[in-house]
């Protein structure tokens, strides 16, 4: 999850990080995925830091992990930049880390602080290399608006669900917005599905695939594609959501074009930017028709690393430290939608995330399922399937194949 970066190249400010002069000192430069949130964090940092300059892009996923790698190799890659946790993209901690592309940041004050669950996928081979400040889920986000003027109610089982999408299409107004064109938006309703129907089932299945134990064509994970299916053959998704970006899905959303649209939490920032008097909520997406055994995909999102040969590494480790800072989670996660890693941040959670937050304290959460698969091409594979799924070209049962031949491969 998984929730936008340019990772163009940043012309850095200083020759090197020890001869640089007073005013390269204080420029930064930066690349995150973190559109909507960002801007207000770099604003404050600038004005806790009089004299400081960031200089910051954003972009979508799909760009950002395309380049960030070349970026890297190449020496042209910013101070900061965005990192997922585990392994599951090319952005991802494992992926950056283990060819040194990462500055350790285990001595850092907030990183011994971290969860054990988040220190496992910010860390690599023991150090930690990724300042994880929100923890993410993925469910159905309702325009509360258009919902109570559709006169429907959201659906709790996967029988109302079915009848939710068709009700929602023959009045005109389709349940929810997709934005597939857009290629990690295809694994959001995939994962929100799975996470009952695979591991509801089977809490050890990651233990077992990754023991040879079990395969994803051989497993529940079947099911979880046919549900997926379904639902788009069931009209839960306006048309063409192949043709549909991620922003323009936020749009149809925000105005009530759809009822609402199945993301992670950070979509409800980015909906309430588009629509300022809009309220939006999020519940579980139902897989089964019993609600007592739902769960929902929850786990660290995305991050910031520090270039191991950032050209201002004393700023970039000052600004992480601001991230994990009790004000800047706050500030972060309250503008992100997010829930805070650390539990002094005293982050006021948005009244929509209500269900999420109860899931998480009741415990009812899995992680996201590609942050500890062992390479990035399992996921792409998936990613690309997926799309592949829905312009007739391959099948639910192809792309399952696909990912286990990827998955075998390992590291």
């Amino acid at each position: 999850m998984v929730s936008a970066l340019t990772a163009v190249s940043l012309a850095a400010a200083c020759s090197s990080g020890t001869n640089a002069s007073g005013d390269d000192m204080k420029t930064l430069t930066l690349a995150s995925v973190d559109q909507g949130s960002i801007e207000d964090v770099v604003k404050a940092f600038e004005a806790a830091n009089p004299g400081v300059k960031v200089n910051f892009t954003t972009s979508g996923a799909d760009q950002y992990q395309a380049q960030i790698r070349t970026q890297l190799s190449s020496g042209t890659a910013p101070d900061v930049m965005t990192v997922w946790p585990g392994n599951g993209n090319p952005g991802a901690t494992f992926v950056l880390s283990k060819p040194g592309y990462l500055l350790d940041l285990s001595d850092q004050p907030w990183a011994s602080k971290l969860p054990e669950s988040f220190k496992q996928v910010a860390q690599y081979e023991g150090k930690t290399y990724n300042a994880l400040f929100g923890l993410n889920g993925i469910g159905a986000v309702y325009n509360d608006e258009a919902l109570s003027k559709s006169g429907l109610k959201a659906p709790t089982t996967w029988t109302d669900l079915m009848s939710f999408c068709r009700d929602a299409a023959s009045k005109g107004t389709p349940a929810y917005a997709l934005g597939i064109q857009d290629n990690w938006v295809t694994q959001l309703v995939l994962y929100a599905l799975a996470a009952t129907v695979v591991f509801g089932q089977d809490k050890d299945f990651n233990t077992k695939l990754a023991a040879g134990q079990t395969t994803f064509a051989g497993s529940a994970w079947t099911q979880a594609m046919a549900k997926y299916t379904e639902m788009n053959t069931a009209g839960c998704f306006q048309k063409n959501p192949l043709g549909t970006s991620y922003e323009a899905s936020q749009t149809l959303a925000a105005t009530g074009k759809t009822l609402g649209i199945i993301q992670g939490n950070w979509v409800i920032g980015l909906l309430k930017g588009k629509n300022p008097n809009g309220t939006f909520t999020m519940t579980a997406l139902p897989a089964t028709d019993d609600p007592a055994t739902f769960l929902v995909p929850a786990a660290a999102g995305a991050g910031y690393g520090v270039n191991a040969k950032a050209k201002n590494k004393e700023l970039a480790l000052k600004f992480i430290t601001y991230v994990m800072s009790p004000e800047g989670m706050k500030l972060f996660n309250e503008k992100q939608g997010s829930l805070p890693t650390l539990p002094e941040a005293g982050t006021i959670v948005d009244p929509g995330l209500k269900q999420l937050t109860t899931f998480v304290a009741e415990n009812k959460t899995v992680p996201f399922p590609d942050q500890l698969w062992p390479n990035a091409k399992v996921q792409q594979t998936m990613l690309s399937g997926l799309q592949e799924v829905f312009s007739n070209q391959a099948t639910a049962d192809d792309v399952l194949k696909d990912m286990d031949t990827e998955y075998k491969k390992g590291e």
